[in-house]
C-alpha cells in the first residue's frame, strides 16, 4: 500500500500516548517487556485478577516521564475489562493542579470520576454524606453552587473543583475546611460510593471494580513549609489514607520517591509492603557497552509500525527507504533516544517538520544537534562530574542526584537479569564537554564508550 503520510504524521506524535481501547492504536502497539526485564503490567494485573479478586489491592507505578506509562496502563485497563472488571482510568493532570495537591483534593477526583463512569453505565449512587458536605461548602466559601437535589455526585464534584481549580485562595480555603473531615470524606466514598458501586457491578456479573490514576507521578517536587517536598507529604506521611479506598486501584508516583531515604515507608505505608514498580527504558545497549540488538529490532518495528501499520515486519524492512534515506539512519534514531519512547519519537517528529520521508541523514543530525544543546545548555561543571560518575559506576545514588540527572532526562535507568543500571542520554555522548572528558578519561570508561556506538 505505500506510506500514507497524513496517518504516519498523526501516528508519530509524541504527546499522544496510545490508546489500545481503539483498533487504530492497537496497531501501532509494540509489547517492550521482553527486554525491560520484567512483565510489569501482567504483574500487575495477576495481582488483582489472581491473587487478590475479591479484596482491594493498592499498587504503585512509576518511571520516566515519556518512557510509555499511560500506553501500559491503558493496556492494563483492556486487559482488566476483557477479564470482567469494570476500570476508571483518567488523567489526575486533567483534574488537578499539579502543583499544589492535597489529599482531599485526590480523593474527591476519585469519588467524581468513579460516579461519573458509573452513570455512564446507569448506575446512580447519590452519597447523602456529600449532599450535606456540598451545601455546607456553598456556605463556607460564601459561594453559590447551583445544584438540585437529584443531581449526581460527579456533577458535583465538577462544580466544586472548577470553582476552586482557578482560584488558589478559594483552594485554601476549601483544604482548611476539609481536612479535618477527611476520614469522613474517606468513610462516605467507601461505604455509599465504592462498596455500593462494587454490589451493583457484581449484581451486572462484573468482577469488581479497578480505578487506575495516571499522570500523579507529575505533582511539582516543591519544598511545602513542613519542609517536606509535595511528593513526599502525598505519597507517604498522607499514604495510609489514600491506600485505604475500598476497591482496586493503581498509581502512578515520581519516580523520584524510589531514590528518597524514606522509600522503605512509601513501600508500607502506601505500597502495603509492595515495592513500587518502575518502567525503565528500552536498552539499546548491554551495560558491557555492546550493542543489544532485541532492544533495536523493537525499537526500529515502533518507528516503521507507525508507517505501515498494515504490512508485516519483513514487508516494512523492505520498505524502509520510503521512510528514511538509508536503513543506518533509522539504527541512528533508535542510538540517539537511548530507548526512550517519546525522546524517540519527538525527534522523529522533529524530522517531519523539516522534510517529507524520505528522511535524510543530515536532517536527523541537524535535529539531533538541536537536542543535543538544548539539553547542555543548563547543564552545570558540578552536574557534569555527577554525568561522568554515572558513566564510570553505572548508578544513581540519593534523591539529590536523581533530582539532577533522571528528573533532567540527563541519565536513564534500563534493567537486565543482573539489576539496574544507569547510562548518559546518548544526546549528551556527543556533547563537546563529554568527548573531552573521554579523552583524559581511564581506558575502560573509553572502551565502554567507544564500544556503545
Amino acid at each position: 500500500m505505500g506510506l500514507y503520510l497524513p496517518k504516519f504524521y498523526k501516528a508519530c506524535n509524541p504527546s499522544k500516548p496510545l490508546s489500545m481501547g481503539e483498533a487504530n492504536d492497537q496497531q501501532y502497539y509494540i509489547d517492550f517487556s521482553s527486554v525491560r526485564g520484567s512483565k510489569i503490567i501482567e504483574s500487575l494485573k495477576r495481582t488483582i485478577t489472581l491473587i487478590s479478586p475479591d479484596e482491594p489491592t493498592c499498587q504503585l507505578f512509576t518511571g520516566h516521564i515519556g518512557c510509555g506509562k499511560s500506553t501500559e496502563l491503558l493496556r492494563l485497563k483492556l486487559e482488566l475489562e476483557q477479564d470482567g472488571f469494570h476500570v476508571v482510568y483518567f488523567e489526575s493532570s486533567q483534574d488537578l493542579d499539579m502543583a499544589d495537591v492535597d489529599v482531599t483534593d485526590i480523593l474527591l477526583s476519585i469519588a467524581g470520576q468513579v460516579s461519573e463512569s458509573l452513570e455512564a453505565i446507569k448506575i446512580k449512587v447519590n452519597p447523602g454524606y456529600f449532599v450535606n458536605l456540598f451545601r455546607e461548602i456553598a456556605d463556607f466559601l460564601h459561594t453559590p453552587i447551583e445544584l438540585s437535589a437529584e443531581a449526581e455526585l460527579s456533577v458535583g464534584i465538577g462544580k466544586i473543583t472548577a470553582k476552586t481549580k482557578e482560584s488558589p485562595k478559594l483552594r485554601r480555603q476549601l483544604r482548611e475546611y476539609l481536612e479535618p473531615r477527611t476520614s469522613g470524606i474517606l468513610e462516605s466514598i467507601n461505604k455509599e460510593l465504592l462498596d455500593r458501586a462494587t454490589t451493583e457491578l457484581r449484581r451486572q456479573g462484573k468482577a469488581g471494580l479497578v480505578v487506575i490514576l495516571d499522570n500523579l507521578d507529575r505533582v511539582d517536587i516543591r519544598p511545602l513549609p513542613s519542609g517536606r517536598t509535595q511528593p513526599e507529604y502525598l505519597f507517604i506521611d498522607r499514604g495510609e489514607q489514600l491506600r485505604k479506598l475500598n476497591c482496586h486501584v493503581v498509581y502512578t508516583i515520581p519516580l523520584s520517591l524510589t531514590f528518597s531515604n524514606d522509600c522503605e515507608t512509601l513501600k508500607n505505608r502506601l505500597g502495603g509492603g509492595i515495592s513500587p514498580k518502575i518502567l525503565p527504558m528500552v536498552p539499546i545497549r548491554l551495560r558491557s557497552g555492546e550493542e543489544f540488538e532485541e532492544g533495536m529490532r523493537l525499537l526500529r518495528q515502533m518507528v516503521l509500525v507507525r508507517a505501515f501499520p498494515n504490512e508485516t515486519h519483513e514487508e516494512q524492512l523492505e520498505m524502509l527507504t520510503e521512510v528514511f534515506d538509508d536503513p543506518e539512519t533509522l539504527d541512528r534514531l533508535c542510538r540517539v533516544s537511548g530507548g526512550h519512547v517519546r525522546n524517540l519519537l519527538g525527534l522523529l517528529f522533529d524530522c517531519l517538520r523539516q522534510e517529507n520521508p524520505p528522511i535524510p541523514r543530515e536532517c536527523l543530525e541537524s535535529v539531533i544537534r538541536e537536542r543535543r544543546d538544548y539539553l547542555t545548555s543548563s547543564i552545570t561543571d558540578d552536574e557534569w562530574e555527577l554525568l561522568f560518575q554515572v558513566v564510570q559506576q553505572q548508578t544513581v545514588r540519593g534523591d539529590m542526584e536523581y533530582q539532577t540527572l533522571l528528573r533532567s532526562m540527563l541519565v536513564f535507568e534500563y534493567r537486565d537479569r543482573e539489576g539496574t543500571w544507569f547510562g548518559v542520554n546518548p544526546a549528551l555522548e556527543e556533547a563537546q564537554k563529554f568527548q573531552t572528558w573521554l579523552k583524559h578519561g581511564d581506558q575502560t570508561t573509553l572502551w565502554h564508550i567507544t564500544n556503545a556506538r
